[in-house]
């Protein structure tokens, strides 16, 4: 699918962390990285719930929180899912079970070119007019957030915010800067578009930081080869095949288990 939708101009993530060291340093975070849902219940009850509900007034009720089902190597990662229902719950939102991404990236260790080589793709019904909060535990690039920000615009919908654990991008807006943007559509012309799916307005901010590296095409064409080889060469050496994923998992269960805790005494219950 084409990348032709940017995040919103008003777009400013709300964040936790600015490295992931302080995720992992949760005693829960491997077991809920690996998909278990009680130890991303746990992790965001410990670190995310009172920060989260410091921000209580950035959020209208009604809102539908939507989070990408990414798969990891180690297996389904609980904490997108969880943050997603967290908020739905203490904001008097509800959360998407619908969209799925329907492919598997492994963007855990890749590199910038790693990662715009393996776009995520989304399926699923977007509710024509309804407001998202698109949802992550970490971002770095920003491609995945962009790609389901994209599917959304496309069927109708409106990104309205964005809630990400730890924002791990060396630049923290998502909205690129327009000279970087008029930059890259003067160096590389259409062929840009056509090499990547994506249209230079729809990159992240740090995506474009990248890009503007590069001097010509072919600079790209060459790197993106040989990124698309490393890809396919790393997932080989774990015995990891590139194919379609099944259904989202982790919001459906853990709302119980968030339910249950919230009404346990936090005090945005």
């Amino acid at each position: 699918m084409l990348r032709s939708f940017g995040f919103p101009v008003q777009t400013q993530p709300l964040f936790l962390f600015t490295q992931d060291a302080d995720l992992k340093a949760s005693g829960a975070y491997l077991q809920a990285k690996a998909g278990h849902e009680q130890a991303a219940v746990r992790l965001l009850m410990d670190l995310a719930v009172s920060w989260l509900y410091e921000h209580r007034d950035r959020f209208e009720p009604g809102l539908i929180f939507l989070a990408p089902h990414a798969s990891e190597a180690s297996g389904d990662n609980a904490i997108p899912q969880a943050l997603a229902t967290v908020c739905a719950l203490m904001f008097q939102g509800t959360v998407d079970n619908e969209i799925v991404q329907s492919d598997r990236v492994f963007h855990t260790g890749a590199d910038p070119m790693e990662r715009m080589a393996a776009r995520a793709q989304f399926e699923g019904v977007v509710i024509s007019g309804a407001k998202y909060v698109l949802v992550d535990d970490v971002t770095n690039l920003g491609g995945t957030l962009a790609e389901l920000s994209n599917y959304v615009q496309i069927f109708g919908g409106v990104v309205h915010d964005v809630v990400v654990l730890v924002n791990a991008g060396r630049d923290k807006s998502l909205v690129p800067s327009k000279k970087f943007v008029q930059l890259i559509k003067e160096r590389f012309d259409d062929e840009f578009t056509e090499v990547f799916g994506i249209e230079p307005s729809a990159l992240t901010a740090n995506e474009a930081n990248y890009l503007v590296g590069f001097t010509t095409i072919d600079g790209i064409r060459n790197r993106l080869a040989a990124a698309q080889q490393e890809i396919d060469r790393r997932l080989r050496s774990k015995g990891i095949a590139r194919t379609a994923q099944g259904q989202a998992s982790g919001a459906s269960a853990a709302a119980g288990l968030i339910q249950n805790s919230l009404e346990a005494g936090d005090p945005a219950s």
